[in-house]
């Protein structure tokens, strides 16, 4: 299927590795210069030549990087000089630590309203306008399964993404109108750095092998799976499609069936 995207322009944010990697490919496939953040240049740097060599080139896009921290207000001023004016903004950062909610701080707090709702936010209302006034516009906010069956020791993420759904469920249907469409994705368990990270804690907890704690981790989830970067890339990749105008404001989980509910 043709997405109907080639030639637009994308802003990715926390692209190097994991999700907003795959959602960087994907969208380089259908033909789309990107522009990439992270905030480790080096790491960054070879990604970006990963994308041209072995993807971009053949669908004449181009791969532009920045090297910065967008959750701060240089990092995002940053970006947009790169990319002002982009067609597709994927909006990324890494999730808060977990923990018992009793022993937060107000910074801790601040940190993640900052990470995972504001700087979404902030992107969102700079973007914004230049895609109404084009007639043309999507944004993919890469948040959590956490908001659909909150994760107890997520608390800090629970409540920040939380907060961003709230947001894009209302404005998503004032844009709606003009061509611009907002929606979430919704990530459960993905074969990605941090869910190494995760499971290295779990066998370290359980006294059991990285493996074990591996398989017990996929056993739990129907699939029999975790996700990978690819899939959730290509899924990214249709929400930013010409196919995708009907679709706004909406939260798209993608875990492998592991959330149990029916709506």
């Amino acid at each position: 299927m043709d997405l109907g995207i080639a030639g637009r322009t994308a802003l990715v944010c926390a692209a190097s590795k994991g999700l907003g990697r795959g959602c960087a490919e994907a969208l380089a496939a259908e033909g789309v210069h990107i522009v990439i953040l992270a905030r480790t240049a080096a790491t960054l740097e070879a990604t970006a030549d990963e994308i041209r060599t072995h993807i971009a080139a053949q669908r004449g896009a181009t791969v532009k990087t920045v090297a910065c921290d967008i959750t701060t207000p240089e990092g995002r001023a940053a970006a947009l000089a790169a990319c002002p004016q982009p067609d597709i903004l994927v909006t990324n950062a890494g999730g808060p630590p977990p923990g018992d909610f009793r022993n937060f701080t107000h910074d801790d707090w601040i940190r993640a309203l900052e990470a995972n709702m504001l700087t979404p936010i902030e992107l969102i209302r700079a973007t914004i306008d230049t895609m109404i006034a084009r007639g043309f516009g999507r944004v993919v906010n890469i948040t959590s399964s956490s908001v659909k069956a909150p994760i107890d020791v997520l608390g800090l993420s629970n409540g920040a993404r939380s907060g961003l759904t709230g947001f894009v469920a209302g404005v998503a249907r004032k844009v709606a109108p003009h061509g611009v469409t907002i929606n979430n994705l919704l990530p459960g368990a993905f074969d990605t750095d941090r869910i190494a990270a995760t499971l290295v804690g779990q066998a370290k907890a359980q006294s059991i092998t990285l493996d074990e704690a591996r398989k017990r981790r996929e056993a739990a989830i129907p699939a029999g799976r975790f996700g990978t970067s690819d899939e959730f890339g290509r899924a990214c990749a249709f929400l930013c499609s010409v196919h995708a105008g009907y679709i706004t404001g909406q939260n798209l989980l993608i875990d492998g069936g592991a959330y149990p509910g029916t709506y």
